[in-house]
């Protein structure tokens, strides 16, 4: 099988991990586009919203009375009630913009993509390397202490709660386990540092090609 260029990377992060910086600094080394925060203001934009309603949104599941209340209204005796789908916003409608908002980029190539489902949406997709940052539940504390000291008692209550959503989030509009290794090219403890990281990186991408293109011949 030959595998095309590597044209995208996403990263996906363990909250605390610093997985969002790495790629900051990854897309740097590279000169590629980094698309972070610009996939809210994208999935903002077309749909007409504030940036900071999306924000609110991110990375999270639309709350189960909202879900069940969605799923009664919809009925066929109340449908006549309802607003167009596209003209909600919740989370289910944020996710599936953001999810044509990666695959619009992924084409245009060149980018580092950060967190919501990016390795989902771009599974199997040729010409794209997933990576998965963690780190050890120490440097996650320390990292939260200096982040938010208000919050430091808080810390292993907060670090798991955010990566519970995430996961939750990637099963219910992906359908995938936001941590299985199988998803991911490579996994990296952010302990090793950034540069070590990049380096990994771009190493293992050199090897994919390489063994590649000795399939190839």
């Amino acid at each position: 099988m030959i595998t095309a260029p590597v044209r995208v990377i996403t990263v996906e992060r363990e909250y605390g991990s610093r997985g969002g910086e790495f790629a900051h600094d990854l897309a740097g080394r590279l000169g590629w586009r980094l698309l972070d925060s610009e996939l809210l203001t994208a999935a903002a934009r077309k749909a007409c919203v504030p940036e900071d309603l999306a924000a609110k949104f991110d990375e999270r599941l639309d709350p189960w009375y909202y879900r069940y209340s969605k799923v009664f209204w919809q009925d066929q005796l109340y449908s006549t009630a309802t607003e167009p789908e596209d003209k909600i916003f919740n989370c289910e409608r944020m996710y599936a913009l953001i999810k044509q908002e990666i695959l619009d980029q992924a084409k245009v190539g060149n980018c580092v993509i950060v967190g919501r489902g990016g390795a989902a949406a771009l599974a199997g997709k040729s010409g794209c390397f997933h990576v998965f940052v963690y780190a050890t539940m120490a440097a996650k504390r320390s990292w939260f202490a200096q982040t938010f000291p208000d919050q430091a008692m808080q810390a292993d209550q907060e670090l798991m709660s955010h990566d519970k959503r995430r996961a939750a989030a990637i099963k219910q509009y992906y359908g995938q386990e936001w941590c299985a290794r199988g998803m991911y090219h490579l996994l990296l403890n952010s302990c090793i540092g950034f540069d070590a990281m990049i380096e990994a990186v771009e190493g293992a991408i050199k090897v994919r090609s390489a063994v590649s293109q000795a399939c190839a011949s």
